[in-house]
């Protein structure tokens, strides 16, 4: 019995175009193969391309809630520092400048919250008219 030899072992080369390479490159980055090569072989020989679908509010979204949520971390370990600070102060006067100092970090976690609300309103509102927006 002989056995199949799958190495690829010839060459193709080809010229295109730069729309044409653009073009293979946005098809590529759509589908779900990792190396440019192989997707195109299977165009080629007319093999099915998997292909994925993209819902970009989604991806924003996702991006938004990302970011805050970063954000919210880097403030919550700020006040978590500053917990263990307190809890280590033996003197009254090193507790009020304590005070004095963390003030600002208080309003910003209060700006932060208030941003997030907002941005998560602007997320609902958008997707409930796109949904509405369907059913008309």
């Amino acid at each position: 019995m002989s056995e199949k030899n799958s190495n690829r072992a010839h060459w193709l080369h080809i010229r295109l175009t730069k729309a044409e390479i653009e073009n293979i490159n946005n098809e590529f980055s759509n589908s779900i193969y990792r190396k440019r090569s192989e997707f195109v072989r299977k165009k080629l020989l007319n093999k099915p391309v998997t292909t994925f679908y993209r819902n970009k509010s989604f991806d924003e979204f996702t991006s938004i809630v990302i970011l805050l949520r970063n954000e919210l971390s880097a403030i919550g370990n700020n006040f978590n520092q500053a917990v263990k600070r307190l809890h280590t102060l033996d003197h009254i006067p090193e507790i009020k400048q304590w005070a004095i100092v963390h003030e600002s970090h208080e309003q910003r976690f209060l700006e932060k919250t208030a941003e997030i609300k907002e941005q998560l309103n602007k997320i609902v509102d958008q997707w409930s008219q796109e949904s509405t927006a369907g059913k008309v």
